[in-house]
């Protein structure tokens, strides 16, 4: 098996365009994985620029690290979450981000292909999905201790999937005679309980997502994230969000909206105590990956880029 770290980076030219690097100023990649976005941000931001990258999972810090060498004097790539990034900035005594912050959301080609991260369905895994492998919760406590509810509730709201009550029921059905394991144990479980079209999407794809998304709690946590550094980002600031599913894109969308709104008063109250207008929206539509892209690396046609900056 190739070990290598492998991850395209998607649409790096309209991410460093909307982040608006400039020399001198401070940047932060939230999300470095391979280091791509951070090696084009690097080599924007001139001599005097600093730039700080976090990623939870070691692998894509070794091959960040490999990839921006040759910018070590600027670059700080760190093992940590996004949602830590006040902290991180706190302890270096960083009051603002003076440039702009570039989330770059979802799993990276080489977690997704790595068979012993387990999320795919496509190779036989342990049930895993961690971003950071050292988090002590992983997939096979999802699937062998929720309760039938929980796990319903979750395959609904994070994979919007319409058999969501079948599957959790024969998933707690299963585990009553032994646990569940691997990831194909899962996937067969799911397609021989489901409707399968030839041609469609396997009928596990919404369920591992749910999955994913509840073991790295990656909707609360982008919510968080985005909450906490708003207030960090200095005037003209630019915030770059790039999402690939649907549920991460309307989150960000409506975080957009409240922050570039100037009143969420209630209709009721007739004096506005808002104040609370923050950004102004740069992407009236999200951004999405050049047809040219998309031939080169199909997974980026459902990459969205929404864009903002403070004010």
């Amino acid at each position: 098996m190739n070990n290598k770290f492998c991850h395209y980076t998607v649409m790096l030219k309209e991410a460093i365009d909307w982040l608006n690097c400039q020399d001198g100023k401070i940047y932060i990649d939230a999300t470095a994985g391979g280091g791509g976005h951070s090696y084009e941000i690097s080599k924007k931001i001139g001599p005097t620029g600093r730039l700080i990258a976090t990623d939870m999972d070691i692998e894509a810090i070794n091959a960040a690290r490999q990839k921006t060498q040759e910018f070590s004097d600027i670059i700080e790539i760190i093992q940590a979450s996004y949602t830590d990034i006040p902290e991180i900035l706190y302890k270096r005594d960083i009051d603002k981000i003076t440039g702009g912050i570039l989330f770059d959301l979802g799993a990276s080609y080489y977690q997704l292909t790595s068979a012993q991260r387990g999320f795919s369905f496509s190779k036989n895994a342990p049930l895993d999905m961690r971003f950071n492998p050292n988090d002590p919760f992983s997939a096979y406590d999802v699937i062998n201790t929720y309760k039938e509810e929980e796990l319903a509730n979750i395959f609904k709201l994070y994979g919007e999937e319409r058999f969501s009550k079948r599957i959790a029921g024969k998933i707690t059905e299963q585990r009553k005679k032994e646990p569940i394991k691997t990831t194909l144990q899962l996937a067969n479980l799911i397609k021989s309980n489901t409707p399968f079209a030839k041609g469609k999407i396997h009928p596990a794809t919404r369920v591992f997502q749910a999955i994913r998304i509840e073991v790295n709690n990656e909707l609360k946590n982008i919510e968080k994230a985005i909450k906490h550094i708003i207030p960090l980002l200095e005037k003209d600031a630019r915030i770059v969000i790039i999402s690939f599913h649907s549920l991460e894109d309307r989150l960000v969308k409506n975080l957009f909206k409240y922050y570039a709104s100037s009143c969420n008063c209630p209709p009721e109250q007739l004096v506005c105590k808002c104040d609370i207008k923050q950004l102004e929206i740069l992407t009236k539509k999200p951004v999405i990956a050049s047809e040219e892209e998309i031939k080169l690396n199909p997974p980026s046609r459902s990459a969205k880029l929404r864009a903002a900056k403070k004010v």
